[in-house]
């Protein structure tokens, strides 16, 4: 590190945290400098990696849907929350096997039936961007596979919206 760097744990005091949180409350190491909160790691295995030796953007892009799943499920009150569209996907660098891989999320919108987020994800060790996608929305279906309304204006923190039954393999019907 050169002398005329930061410490690299260190944030400015224009850092903003979103609505609702106080800088107490956020451990250093969690939010970024645009409000993405990282709360899923990935270690980078054999099997994650293609034939240049490093991480596969299939492997990742599955790590990010599958996180954006479980969050969209919280967020809506529901497990019958699919996939309906991720916009463009910006590889900005690569990491290799060890590397550990930070996965983060921020909800930009509710619709009636959606929620809109946005993803990036980064190597923990050197902080470098791997990626980001800007726009990932997910439905709220019923039980017949229709969009159903959520009810939701805003994120919560906690787990007052998460579903309390399980639903069986298979239960979800699509049109």
């Amino acid at each position: 590190m050169q002398p005329s760097e930061p410490p690299r744990n260190t944030r400015d005091s224009r850092h903003s945290y979103p609505r609702g949180m106080a800088k107490k409350k956020a451990p250093e190491w969690q939010w970024s400098e645009d409000g993405i909160n990282f709360r899923t790691r990935k270690w980078v295995r054999p099997e994650d990696l293609n034939a240049n030796g490093s991480l596969f953007g299939g492997s990742l892009l599955k790590w990010i849907d599958e996180e954006a799943a479980i969050y969209a499920i919280v967020q809506l009150g529901n497990y019958r929350a699919v996939t309906k569209h991720i916009s463009e996907i910006n590889f900005e660098a690569s990491a290799v096997q060890g590397d550990l891989i930070e996965i983060g999320l921020q909800a930009t919108h509710f619709g009636t039936t959606s929620l809109t987020m946005r993803a990036v994800a980064r190597n923990m060790i050197t902080r470098k961007r791997i990626l980001t996608i800007e726009k990932i929305v997910f439905v709220s279906l019923d039980e017949d596979g229709a969009p159903t309304p959520h009810g939701y204006s805003e994120i919560t923190y906690n787990r007052d919206r998460m579903p309390t039954e399980r639903l069986a393999t298979g239960t979800i019907r699509l049109p």
